[in-house]
């Protein structure tokens, strides 16, 4: 019996799909930093808004059918002092930038304290040999709360775990790198992604309907189940596709030396006493946040209706965040002795924020994009237009997320990051399908799928590079073709079954996206 053929990079330089790969690698490698490139559409919009304005480029609102939408022109006196008076304010007003800064603040408590990451040991180290691959991959979803430190964590450890278990390190590499990348937005928790991407989705939203909200829970009920679905596809893809096909491994095509497994030492007496003790607190913060919310006389919410909708409880999620990380992470530092007192929070904190400058950067050139477009009306007079002509060919029912899907997938593969990628997008494509007749809440949970599940197959995403370099440690002659051949089975499968999980959540069985969240915008 012929033994499997493991040299993808003899099979996959031949392949039609790492020729296109190819294409979009060199492609994407032309297009300039997100940063630039929103500096560059700025000064864009500016120059085609004084075009569209001197063509009296307009479209007429549907709401009464009577209002003219006319282009306005950035390039004119009157245009060039709104920009000049309103550059600060466009980013400290800037909604995605306050909440995601306050999510990470609690955030970095718990992962500098040592919690996080003693938390995703302890859940994949002790599972059993036979759930071993699907909690690789539900730790790798759920370790997006604390943003990057699936990729730097548990994607090595997952390796060594396979490899100490006899099984290709390659398989457990793979599982962990899907998990954490195409599973990017699914999440039993809200983490920093939702306030961002909702704040972007919001600003999008008010293009149509200024008085429009959109909360970081919006998506939290679908991205939940979501969990799930993506660790059983995740664990099946490996265990019944990608192991397989990887065949048994040979050490000796490593390139260091796999006798040190010192990061798979288990949690030791201490770290075990500072998780439980840091669960314990989780406990206490949740009953406290009941009380205020279960009751009828609840203080958080609505004070009007009494309604859970719309009440203080829901606008302050971010805050829910911070603290539900921050004092857990404590309580585990003092434990573990990692925080002794104010002043390690306070350090944990400001390294937290020292890893946000890039963050901040490019938001102060997102929000003037997002606040340029939405000045000369072009967000508007698309949206119209794109809705008229989806209106005469027919395409308003659910079929239209399919292709929605596919294009925010498409972006994915040149344009990696999540909140550039929407911050250019949304003012397009959130007004459009409002006008069509679907909410943002919706339209945002289909986002979350295109920009998830091609993440794993695209070098343009940020920590590609860093995978690339963890698996050439098991796999000395691997390049990209290797590694995109092998995650490209996650990125088809999660593709197909998550956007049926979206028609069937959504239009099948009519479920809310998130709390109190419409399907459809009236």
């Amino acid at each position: 019996m012929q033994s499997p053929n493991n040299d993808y990079n003899a099979t996959s330089k031949r392949g039609w799909f790492t020729r296109f790969l190819d294409g979009v690698e060199w492609l994407g490698n032309l297009l300039p930093h997100p940063i630039t490139l929103f500096a560059v559409f700025c000064l864009f919009i500016i120059f085609i808004s004084g075009v569209a304005a001197y063509f009296g480029v307009s479209a007429v609102d549907p709401r009464d059918g009577e209002t003219v939408i006319k282009a306005v022109s950035l390039l004119n006196a009157e245009g060039i002092q709104r920009i000049v008076t309103n550059l600060v304010t466009n980013f400290t007003g800037f909604t995605p930038l306050g909440t995601v800064l306050v999510a990470l603040l609690g955030v970095g408590v718990a992962e500098r304290s040592g919690l996080i990451s003693a938390a995703m040991r302890g859940l994949v180290m002790k599972a059993p040999p036979r759930l071993v691959t699907v909690t690789i991959v539900f730790a790798g979803v759920i370790s997006n709360t604390a943003a990057e430190l699936g990729y730097v964590v548990l994607v090595p450890l997952a390796a060594m775990i396979f490899y100490g278990l006899g099984r290709h390190p390659l398989a457990g590499l793979s599982a962990a790198f899907a998990g954490v990348s195409a599973g990017y937005s699914a999440n039993l928790l809200i983490g920093t992604v939702d306030p961002l991407l909702s704040g972007i989705t919001e600003e999008a939203a008010k293009i149509i309907d200024p008085t429009y909200t959109v909360g970081a829970e919006a998506n939290w009920y679908f991205m939940m189940v979501s969990t799930f679905l993506i660790a059983i596809m995740g664990a099946f893809i490996t265990d019944k596709i990608v192991e397989p096909k990887l065949g048994k491994y040979n050490k000796d095509e490593a390139s260091i030396d796999l006798s040190d497994q010192s990061s798979m030492d288990p949690l030791n007496k201490q770290e075990k006493r500072g998780l439980i003790y840091a669960g314990l607190s989780v406990l206490v913060l949740a009953g406290i946040l009941a009380l205020t919310v279960v009751p009828e006389w609840g203080i958080l919410r609505h004070p009007e209706t009494g309604d859970v909708k719309g009440s203080p409880f829901l606008k302050g999620v971010v805050v829910y965040i911070f603290f539900f990380f921050a004092i857990p992470g404590f309580v585990y530092g003092r434990t573990v002795e990692t925080m002794r007192n104010d002043r390690d929070v306070i350090d944990a904190m400001s390294h937290s924020m020292s890893t946000m400058g890039m963050y901040i950067v490019l938001v102060f050139f997102a929000a003037q994009f997002v606040n340029f477009f939405k000045w000369t009306n072009f967000g508007t007079i698309f949206a119209i237009n794109g809705a008229e002509f989806l209106t005469n060919i027919g395409m308003t029912g659910p079929i239209i997320f399919l292709f929605f899907i596919m294009v925010c997938g498409f972006v994915n593969l040149m344009l990696g990051s999540a909140s550039a990628q929407w911050a250019i997008t949304a003012p397009i494509f959130v007004p459009m399908l409002m006008l069509v007749g679907y909410s943002p809440e919706v339209i945002q949970a289909a986002y979350r799928i295109g920009d998830s599940v091609t993440n794993v197959i695209t070098p343009m995403m940020s920590y590609f590079g860093l995978i690339l370099a963890v698996a050439a440690r098991y796999k000395k002659d691997l390049g990209i073709g290797t590694l995109v051949a092998m995650m490209l089975p996650y990125s088809m499968f999660f593709f197909i079954g998550w956007s049926v999980l979206f028609f069937l959540w959504v239009f099948v069985f009519g479920f809310p996206v998130g709390p109190a969240a419409p399907t459809y915008y009236n």
